[in-house]
Protein backbone atom coordinates (compact mmCIF):
# COMPACT_ATOMS: atom_id res chain seq x y z
CA UNK A 1 0.00 0.00 0.00
CA UNK A 2 1.15 3.46 -0.75
CA UNK A 3 0.94 5.67 2.10
CA UNK A 4 0.68 9.50 1.65
CA UNK A 5 1.63 11.89 4.62
CA UNK A 6 1.65 14.97 5.47
CA UNK A 7 4.43 16.63 7.73
CA UNK A 8 3.98 19.98 9.51
CA UNK A 9 7.12 21.71 10.37
CA UNK A 10 10.41 21.27 8.17
CA UNK A 11 13.01 21.02 11.44
CA UNK A 12 15.40 18.75 12.26
CA UNK A 13 12.83 16.26 13.31
CA UNK A 14 10.23 17.19 10.19
CA UNK A 15 12.55 17.85 7.60
CA UNK A 16 14.17 14.58 8.33
CA UNK A 17 11.43 12.32 8.97
CA UNK A 18 9.96 13.49 5.50
CA UNK A 19 13.06 12.75 3.77
CA UNK A 20 13.86 9.40 5.21
CA UNK A 21 10.04 8.48 4.92
CA UNK A 22 9.69 9.44 1.39
CA UNK A 23 13.01 7.26 0.51
CA UNK A 24 11.42 4.24 1.19
CA UNK A 25 8.47 5.20 -1.15
CA UNK A 26 5.93 6.90 1.00
CA UNK A 27 4.56 9.93 -0.42
CA UNK A 28 5.51 13.28 2.14
CA UNK A 29 4.23 16.78 1.78
CA UNK A 30 5.82 18.97 4.32
CA UNK A 31 3.91 22.31 5.56
CA UNK A 32 6.14 24.93 7.05
CA UNK A 33 5.25 28.74 7.44
CA UNK A 34 9.10 29.94 6.63
CA UNK A 35 9.10 31.19 3.00
CA UNK A 36 13.10 31.22 2.97
CA UNK A 37 12.70 27.16 4.04
CA UNK A 38 10.10 26.20 1.55
CA UNK A 39 12.50 27.43 -1.56
CA UNK A 40 15.65 25.97 0.08
CA UNK A 41 13.92 22.30 0.63
CA UNK A 42 12.22 22.37 -3.00
CA UNK A 43 15.77 22.79 -4.44
CA UNK A 44 16.86 19.55 -2.07
CA UNK A 45 19.13 21.91 0.09
CA UNK A 46 18.55 21.29 3.54
CA UNK A 47 18.34 24.26 5.74
CA UNK A 48 19.70 22.45 8.09
CA UNK A 49 23.27 20.35 8.60
CA UNK A 50 22.93 17.05 9.17
CA UNK A 51 25.06 14.15 8.11
CA UNK A 52 23.25 11.99 5.14
CA UNK A 53 20.28 14.27 4.66
CA UNK A 54 21.51 16.56 2.11
CA UNK A 55 21.74 13.00 -0.31
CA UNK A 56 18.59 12.01 0.51
CA UNK A 57 16.62 15.45 -0.08
CA UNK A 58 17.95 15.78 -3.25
CA UNK A 59 16.97 12.83 -4.55
CA UNK A 60 13.41 12.35 -3.23
CA UNK A 61 12.29 16.44 -4.04
CA UNK A 62 13.86 15.92 -7.53
CA UNK A 63 11.54 12.77 -8.10
CA UNK A 64 9.01 14.18 -6.79
CA UNK A 65 8.38 12.19 -3.71
CA UNK A 66 8.87 14.88 -1.65
CA UNK A 67 6.71 18.21 -1.74
CA UNK A 68 7.06 21.13 0.43
CA UNK A 69 4.15 23.89 0.50
CA UNK A 70 2.76 26.44 3.00
CA UNK A 71 -1.05 25.77 2.21
CA UNK A 72 -2.49 23.36 4.84
CA UNK A 73 -4.96 22.93 1.77
CA UNK A 74 -2.64 21.68 0.00
CA UNK A 75 -0.27 19.79 2.34
CA UNK A 76 -3.09 17.54 3.59
CA UNK A 77 -5.35 16.40 0.62
CA UNK A 78 -6.00 12.44 0.15
CA UNK A 79 -3.47 11.73 3.12
CA UNK A 80 -3.77 9.19 6.09
CA UNK A 81 -1.39 10.93 8.38
CA UNK A 82 -0.81 14.07 9.46
CA UNK A 83 2.20 14.38 11.71
CA UNK A 84 2.34 17.50 14.12
CA UNK A 85 6.17 18.06 14.26
CA UNK A 86 6.65 22.01 15.44
CA UNK A 87 8.75 23.38 17.84
CA UNK A 88 7.15 23.89 21.50
CA UNK A 89 9.98 26.30 22.89
CA UNK A 90 10.94 27.82 26.44
CA UNK A 91 9.21 30.26 28.70
CA UNK A 92 11.43 32.03 30.81
CA UNK A 93 9.22 29.88 34.18
CA UNK A 94 10.94 27.04 32.39
CA UNK A 95 7.14 25.94 31.25
CA UNK A 96 6.69 25.41 27.34
CA UNK A 97 5.25 27.27 24.52
CA UNK A 98 2.74 25.72 22.93
CA UNK A 99 1.48 28.06 20.50
CA UNK A 100 2.78 26.76 17.56
CA UNK A 101 1.57 23.21 18.69
CA UNK A 102 -1.66 24.66 19.09
CA UNK A 103 -1.65 26.78 16.15
CA UNK A 104 -1.09 23.55 13.92
CA UNK A 105 -3.49 21.72 15.42
CA UNK A 106 -6.21 23.89 14.72
CA UNK A 107 -5.13 24.15 11.32
CA UNK A 108 -4.90 20.68 10.56
CA UNK A 109 -8.36 20.33 12.14
CA UNK A 110 -9.71 23.15 9.40
CA UNK A 111 -8.17 21.25 6.40
CA UNK A 112 -9.39 17.41 7.66
CA UNK A 113 -12.20 17.14 5.30
CA UNK A 114 -9.98 17.25 2.74
CA UNK A 115 -7.98 14.04 4.09
CA UNK A 116 -8.90 11.00 3.61
CA UNK A 117 -11.32 9.06 5.62
CA UNK A 118 -10.24 8.40 8.83
CA UNK A 119 -7.68 10.42 8.78
CA UNK A 120 -4.88 9.94 11.52
CA UNK A 121 -3.40 13.18 13.58
CA UNK A 122 -0.02 11.96 15.04
CA UNK A 123 2.05 14.59 17.55
CA UNK A 124 5.35 14.22 17.38
CA UNK A 125 5.92 17.71 19.65
CA UNK A 126 7.36 16.91 22.90
CA UNK A 127 4.36 18.15 25.12
CA UNK A 128 4.06 17.77 28.77
CA UNK A 129 1.66 14.96 30.24
CA UNK A 130 -1.98 15.71 29.18
CA UNK A 131 -1.36 17.67 26.36
CA UNK A 132 -2.37 15.67 22.98
CA UNK A 133 -5.76 14.84 24.84
CA UNK A 134 -6.63 17.80 27.01
CA UNK A 135 -5.44 20.60 24.32
CA UNK A 136 -5.27 19.40 21.37
CA UNK A 137 -7.84 17.02 20.96
CA UNK A 138 -10.51 19.65 22.00
CA UNK A 139 -8.95 21.83 19.37
CA UNK A 140 -9.00 19.05 16.28
CA UNK A 141 -12.57 18.58 17.10
CA UNK A 142 -13.72 22.39 17.45
CA UNK A 143 -11.86 23.39 14.37
CA UNK A 144 -12.75 20.29 12.12
CA UNK A 145 -16.37 19.56 13.55
CA UNK A 146 -15.60 16.21 14.01
CA UNK A 147 -15.37 13.71 16.43
CA UNK A 148 -12.60 11.31 17.33
CA UNK A 149 -12.87 8.01 17.03
CA UNK A 150 -15.78 8.28 14.53
CA UNK A 151 -14.14 10.59 12.12
CA UNK A 152 -10.35 10.59 12.60
CA UNK A 153 -7.72 9.31 15.11
CA UNK A 154 -5.10 10.58 17.56
CA UNK A 155 -1.42 9.76 19.10
CA UNK A 156 1.02 11.30 20.33
CA UNK A 157 4.46 9.45 18.94
CA UNK A 158 7.48 11.32 20.75
CA UNK A 159 10.95 11.31 18.29
CA UNK A 160 14.26 10.26 19.81
CA UNK A 161 16.13 11.17 17.24
CA UNK A 162 19.83 13.03 18.26
CA UNK A 163 20.80 16.01 15.78
CA UNK A 164 23.88 14.64 14.48
CA UNK A 165 22.85 11.22 13.57
CA UNK A 166 19.41 11.99 12.99
CA UNK A 167 18.89 10.21 10.18
CA UNK A 168 20.58 6.64 11.07
CA UNK A 169 18.29 7.08 14.64
CA UNK A 170 15.32 7.32 12.10
CA UNK A 171 16.00 4.41 10.30
CA UNK A 172 17.07 2.24 13.06
CA UNK A 173 15.62 3.41 16.18
CA UNK A 174 15.63 1.83 19.65
CA UNK A 175 12.21 1.88 20.33
CA UNK A 176 8.72 2.98 18.99
CA UNK A 177 6.46 4.78 21.63
CA UNK A 178 2.58 5.56 20.60
CA UNK A 179 0.34 6.70 22.81
CA UNK A 180 -3.23 6.75 21.90
CA UNK A 181 -5.87 8.96 23.09
CA UNK A 182 -8.43 6.52 20.83
CA UNK A 183 -8.86 2.78 20.71
CA UNK A 184 -7.37 1.53 17.41
CA UNK A 185 -5.29 4.31 16.76
CA UNK A 186 -1.84 2.93 17.69
CA UNK A 187 -2.33 0.16 15.72
CA UNK A 188 -3.35 2.13 12.64
CA UNK A 189 -0.15 4.26 12.79
CA UNK A 190 2.09 1.13 13.18
CA UNK A 191 0.82 -0.44 10.01
CA UNK A 192 2.83 2.95 8.47
CA UNK A 193 5.91 1.57 10.07
CA UNK A 194 5.53 -1.31 9.11
CA UNK A 195 5.75 -0.30 5.76
CA UNK A 196 8.33 1.89 6.28
CA UNK A 197 10.61 -0.49 8.10
CA UNK A 198 9.71 -3.35 5.45
CA UNK A 199 8.17 -5.46 8.53
CA UNK A 200 11.10 -5.24 10.83
CA UNK A 201 9.78 -3.62 13.52
CA UNK A 202 12.20 -2.03 16.49
CA UNK A 203 10.55 -2.47 19.96
CA UNK A 204 7.15 -0.70 20.25
CA UNK A 205 4.77 0.04 23.14
CA UNK A 206 1.50 1.59 22.74
CA UNK A 207 0.14 3.06 25.63
CA UNK A 208 -2.28 5.93 26.26
CA UNK A 209 -1.45 9.57 25.80
CA UNK A 210 -0.03 10.60 29.05
CA UNK A 211 2.48 7.46 29.10
CA UNK A 212 3.72 7.97 26.15
CA UNK A 213 4.19 12.31 27.03
CA UNK A 214 5.91 11.53 30.24
CA UNK A 215 8.18 8.17 28.50
CA UNK A 216 9.64 11.36 26.55
CA UNK A 217 10.46 13.70 29.24
CA UNK A 218 11.49 11.25 31.81
CA UNK A 219 14.17 9.42 29.47
CA UNK A 220 15.46 13.09 28.57
CA UNK A 221 15.81 13.89 32.48
CA UNK A 222 17.46 10.52 32.88
CA UNK A 223 20.04 11.15 30.32
CA UNK A 224 20.69 14.55 31.32
CA UNK A 225 21.11 12.95 35.03
CA UNK A 226 23.87 10.58 33.62
CA UNK A 227 25.69 13.44 32.50
CA UNK A 228 25.14 15.74 35.85
CA UNK A 229 26.49 12.79 37.85
CA UNK A 230 29.66 12.28 35.72
CA UNK A 231 30.41 15.78 35.55
CA UNK A 232 30.28 15.92 39.16
CA UNK A 233 32.66 13.47 39.79
CA UNK A 234 34.94 14.76 37.55
CA UNK A 235 34.89 18.16 39.40
CA UNK A 236 35.63 15.93 42.29
CA UNK A 237 38.45 14.20 40.46
CA UNK A 238 40.23 17.44 39.72
CA UNK A 239 40.56 18.28 43.03
CA UNK A 240 42.58 14.41 44.00
CA UNK A 241 46.38 14.09 42.68
CA UNK A 242 46.47 10.84 40.23
CA UNK A 243 42.50 10.94 39.29
CA UNK A 244 40.82 10.87 36.01
CA UNK A 245 37.77 10.45 35.88
CA UNK A 246 37.87 8.91 32.35
CA UNK A 247 38.98 6.15 33.96
CA UNK A 248 36.47 6.33 36.40
CA UNK A 249 33.98 6.38 34.14
CA UNK A 250 35.34 3.65 32.11
CA UNK A 251 35.32 1.36 35.38
CA UNK A 252 31.85 1.73 36.45
CA UNK A 253 30.49 1.63 32.95
CA UNK A 254 31.21 -1.63 32.64
CA UNK A 255 28.55 -2.38 35.43
CA UNK A 256 25.81 -3.52 33.38
CA UNK A 257 23.46 -1.87 35.36
CA UNK A 258 24.53 1.40 34.50
CA UNK A 259 26.41 0.88 30.82
CA UNK A 260 29.19 3.41 29.32
CA UNK A 261 26.97 5.64 27.74
CA UNK A 262 26.17 9.26 29.02
CA UNK A 263 28.88 9.36 30.81
CA UNK A 264 31.61 11.43 29.20
CA UNK A 265 32.28 14.00 31.31
CA UNK A 266 33.03 17.52 30.31
CA UNK A 267 30.89 21.10 29.64
CA UNK A 268 27.53 19.49 30.55
CA UNK A 269 24.91 18.59 28.07
CA UNK A 270 23.56 22.02 26.05
CA UNK A 271 21.33 21.94 22.54
CA UNK A 272 17.73 22.39 22.38
CA UNK A 273 16.38 19.28 23.66
CA UNK A 274 17.44 18.40 27.35
CA UNK A 275 18.16 21.15 28.92
CA UNK A 276 14.57 22.77 27.87
CA UNK A 277 12.50 19.08 28.74
CA UNK A 278 14.53 18.94 31.65
CA UNK A 279 13.14 22.31 32.88
CA UNK A 280 9.87 21.64 31.45
CA UNK A 281 9.47 18.71 33.02
CA UNK A 282 10.85 20.77 36.44
CA UNK A 283 8.02 23.03 36.23
CA UNK A 284 5.59 20.61 35.39
CA UNK A 285 6.37 18.93 38.27
CA UNK A 286 5.75 21.73 40.63
CA UNK A 287 2.78 22.89 39.21
CA UNK A 288 1.03 20.16 40.24
CA UNK A 289 2.41 21.07 43.51
CA UNK A 290 5.58 18.31 43.76
CA UNK A 291 9.69 19.72 44.12
CA UNK A 292 11.78 17.52 41.61
CA UNK A 293 14.56 17.84 44.25
CA UNK A 294 16.93 15.31 41.92
CA UNK A 295 15.94 17.17 38.53
CA UNK A 296 16.31 20.49 39.88
CA UNK A 297 20.24 19.54 41.33
CA UNK A 298 20.69 18.33 37.90
CA UNK A 299 19.70 21.53 35.90
CA UNK A 300 21.70 22.98 38.84
CA UNK A 301 25.12 20.97 38.17
CA UNK A 302 24.85 21.80 34.31
CA UNK A 303 24.25 25.61 34.64
CA UNK A 304 27.02 25.54 36.39
CA UNK A 305 29.28 23.47 34.55
CA UNK A 306 30.65 25.06 31.71
CA UNK A 307 32.45 27.92 34.21
CA UNK A 308 34.82 24.84 35.00
CA UNK A 309 37.16 25.80 32.38
CA UNK A 310 36.66 29.54 32.87
CA UNK A 311 38.14 29.17 36.37
CA UNK A 312 41.08 26.90 35.55
CA UNK A 313 41.48 29.56 32.81
CA UNK A 314 41.65 32.41 35.61
CA UNK A 315 43.98 30.10 37.61
CA UNK A 316 46.25 29.41 35.05
CA UNK A 317 46.39 33.16 33.52
CA UNK A 318 45.99 34.51 36.89
CA UNK A 319 43.69 37.12 35.22
CA UNK A 320 41.52 37.28 31.47
CA UNK A 321 41.31 40.94 31.30
CA UNK A 322 43.16 41.83 28.33
CA UNK A 323 43.83 37.73 27.62
CA UNK A 324 43.02 36.62 23.85
CA UNK A 325 40.86 33.12 24.44
CA UNK A 326 40.24 30.84 21.49
CA UNK A 327 37.15 28.75 21.40
CA UNK A 328 37.01 25.48 19.18
CA UNK A 329 33.57 24.72 18.71
CA UNK A 330 30.05 26.75 18.12
CA UNK A 331 27.50 23.78 17.85
CA UNK A 332 26.31 22.39 20.91
CA UNK A 333 27.52 18.93 19.67
CA UNK A 334 29.63 17.98 16.56
CA UNK A 335 28.18 16.89 13.44
CA UNK A 336 25.37 19.62 13.29
CA UNK A 337 25.09 23.65 12.68
CA UNK A 338 23.17 23.71 15.82
CA UNK A 339 24.01 26.86 18.20
CA UNK A 340 20.97 26.53 19.96
CA UNK A 341 21.47 26.74 23.87
CA UNK A 342 25.06 25.44 23.04
CA UNK A 343 28.08 25.46 25.73
CA UNK A 344 29.54 28.27 23.47
CA UNK A 345 27.31 30.83 24.47
CA UNK A 346 27.33 30.55 27.75
CA UNK A 347 31.15 30.37 28.06
CA UNK A 348 31.69 33.35 25.68
CA UNK A 349 29.43 35.41 27.60
CA UNK A 350 31.30 34.77 30.68
CA UNK A 351 34.64 35.44 28.87
CA UNK A 352 33.19 38.78 27.85
CA UNK A 353 32.27 40.07 31.52
CA UNK A 354 35.78 38.75 32.60
CA UNK A 355 37.13 41.27 30.08
CA UNK A 356 38.93 38.55 27.73
CA UNK A 357 39.17 38.82 23.62
CA UNK A 358 37.54 35.82 22.14
CA UNK A 359 38.00 34.49 18.57
CA UNK A 360 35.99 31.62 17.81
CA UNK A 361 35.88 28.71 14.86
CA UNK A 362 33.62 26.02 14.47
CA UNK A 363 33.08 24.10 11.20
CA UNK A 364 29.47 24.14 11.07
CA UNK A 365 27.93 26.54 12.98
CA UNK A 366 29.78 30.15 12.11
CA UNK A 367 26.98 31.21 10.67
CA UNK A 368 24.24 30.45 12.86
CA UNK A 369 26.41 31.85 15.79
CA UNK A 370 27.30 35.26 13.39
CA UNK A 371 23.30 35.32 13.97
CA UNK A 372 23.13 35.45 17.88
CA UNK A 373 26.72 36.88 18.76
CA UNK A 374 27.41 39.73 16.24
CA UNK A 375 30.83 41.40 16.34
CA UNK A 376 31.05 40.67 20.11
CA UNK A 377 33.81 37.97 19.36
CA UNK A 378 36.20 37.33 16.89
CA UNK A 379 35.89 34.58 13.75
CA UNK A 380 38.09 32.29 12.45
CA UNK A 381 38.06 30.53 9.35
CA UNK A 382 39.81 27.24 10.67
CA UNK A 383 41.14 25.65 13.53
CA UNK A 384 44.41 27.02 13.43
CA UNK A 385 44.03 30.80 12.74
CA UNK A 386 41.73 30.62 15.93
CA UNK A 387 44.69 29.81 18.14
CA UNK A 388 47.30 32.38 16.45
CA UNK A 389 48.15 34.23 19.23
CA UNK A 390 45.73 32.97 21.65
CA UNK A 391 46.64 33.16 25.38
CA UNK A 392 44.78 30.03 26.25
CA UNK A 393 42.49 27.96 23.87
CA UNK A 394 39.41 26.38 25.63
CA UNK A 395 38.22 22.81 23.48
CA UNK A 396 34.31 23.80 23.66
CA UNK A 397 33.07 20.82 20.88
CA UNK A 398 34.52 17.93 19.68
CA UNK A 399 34.52 17.69 16.23
CA UNK A 400 37.08 15.34 14.57
CA UNK A 401 39.19 17.97 12.91
CA UNK A 402 39.94 19.52 16.47
CA UNK A 403 40.96 16.15 17.28
CA UNK A 404 43.64 15.87 14.82
CA UNK A 405 45.51 18.67 16.00
CA UNK A 406 48.79 17.85 17.45
CA UNK A 407 50.57 19.28 20.90
CA UNK A 408 53.00 20.95 17.90
CA UNK A 409 50.10 22.87 16.70
CA UNK A 410 49.18 24.82 19.35
CA UNK A 411 52.82 25.35 20.66
CA UNK A 412 53.73 26.71 16.72
CA UNK A 413 51.03 29.18 16.86
CA UNK A 414 49.69 30.25 20.50
CA UNK A 415 50.97 33.30 22.22
CA UNK A 416 51.23 30.80 25.40
CA UNK A 417 50.47 27.29 24.76
CA UNK A 418 47.75 26.78 27.13
CA UNK A 419 44.80 24.52 26.34
CA UNK A 420 41.82 23.78 28.08
CA UNK A 421 40.05 20.23 27.04
CA UNK A 422 36.39 20.82 27.50
CA UNK A 423 35.62 17.63 25.88
CA UNK A 424 38.39 15.43 26.76
CA UNK A 425 39.45 14.61 23.00
CA UNK A 426 43.28 14.28 24.13
CA UNK A 427 46.24 12.19 25.78
CA UNK A 428 46.76 13.86 28.78
CA UNK A 429 50.43 12.35 29.09
CA UNK A 430 50.87 13.36 25.34
CA UNK A 431 49.90 17.13 25.78
CA UNK A 432 50.54 17.89 29.06
CA UNK A 433 54.32 17.07 28.28
CA UNK A 434 54.87 19.82 25.96
CA UNK A 435 52.67 22.00 27.26
CA UNK A 436 50.04 23.88 29.83
CA UNK A 437 47.17 20.79 29.39
CA UNK A 438 44.46 20.73 31.69
CA UNK A 439 40.83 19.01 31.41
CA UNK A 440 37.53 18.36 32.79
CA UNK A 441 38.13 15.23 35.80
CA UNK A 442 41.80 15.31 35.34
CA UNK A 443 44.52 15.83 38.28
CA UNK A 444 48.16 15.45 37.40
CA UNK A 445 49.69 13.71 40.42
Amino acid sequence: MGYKICIIGSGYVGLTMAACFASRGIKVTCVDIDKERIEKIKKGEPPIHEPGLKEILAKVTSDGRLKVTEDYAEGMKDTEFSFICVGTPSKPDGSIDLSYVTSAAEAVGKNLHLASKNHLVVVKSTVVPGTTSRIVAPILESSSGMKIGRDFGLVFNPEFLREGSAVEDTFNPDRIIIGEHDEGSGKKLLALYKEFYNNLLPPYIITNTVNAELIKYANNAFLATKISFINEIANICQRIPGADVETIAKGIGLDKRIGPLFLKAGLGYAGPCLPKDLSALISHAQSLGYDPLLLRAVQHTNENQPYQAVLIAKNLLSTLKGKRVALLGLAFKPNTDDVRCAISLKLIDRLLKEGAQVVVFDPKGLENAKKLLGDTVLYADSAIECIKDADCCIIVTEWDEFKKLRPEDFVKFMRSPIVIDGRRVYDPKEFGNKLTYAAIGYCPS
